[in-house]
């Protein structure tokens, strides 16, 4: 099947742009309009919910620093993939927060939970193909 193997090899670079592009816009957003993250960090955890908010945002930028280099992309893909994983209870808090808002917010926030696995399988999918250019 070397045509399949041939479509899935161009759909790394792609998936490579698309995640380093979410990662770096969700960073920005987290250091221009922290409000909004600060209210899902999950109230368990101790501090601030400011500190959660920036430490995720730099992260976000670190990571899709780490994939948008061909020479750290594998390991971008696996930081983004704990990165996803980690920031997951902040979706689960928002589904609890949003449960009884408007049918749009119940939609968007629990939404989220099930987008979480397609963005750890994206990353993984990075961490397969490594560096892309040179092959």
């Amino acid at each position: 099947m070397p045509g399949r193997q041939r479509s899935r090899r161009a759909g790394a670079p792609r998936t490579s742009v698309f995640v380093t592009t979410l990662l770096g816009a969700a960073g920005v957003l987290h250091a221009a309009r922290p409000e909004p993250f600060d209210r899902i960090v999950p109230r368990v955890l101790p501090g601030s919910p400011r500190t959660y908010t920036y430490a995720s945002g730099l992260a976000e930028i670190a990571t899709a620093a780490l994939i948008a280099v061909p020479s750290t992309r594998r390991l971008g893909g696996i930081a983004a993939a704990a990165l996803f994983l980690a920031v997951f209870p902040a979706n689960v808090q928002m589904a609890i927060d949003w449960r009884d808002a408007s049918p749009k917010k119940q939609a968007i926030a629990f939404g989220r939970l099930p987008l979480q696995g397609v963005l750890v399988a994206q990353a993984l999918l990075i961490t397969r193909h490594g560096r892309v250019t040179g092959r």
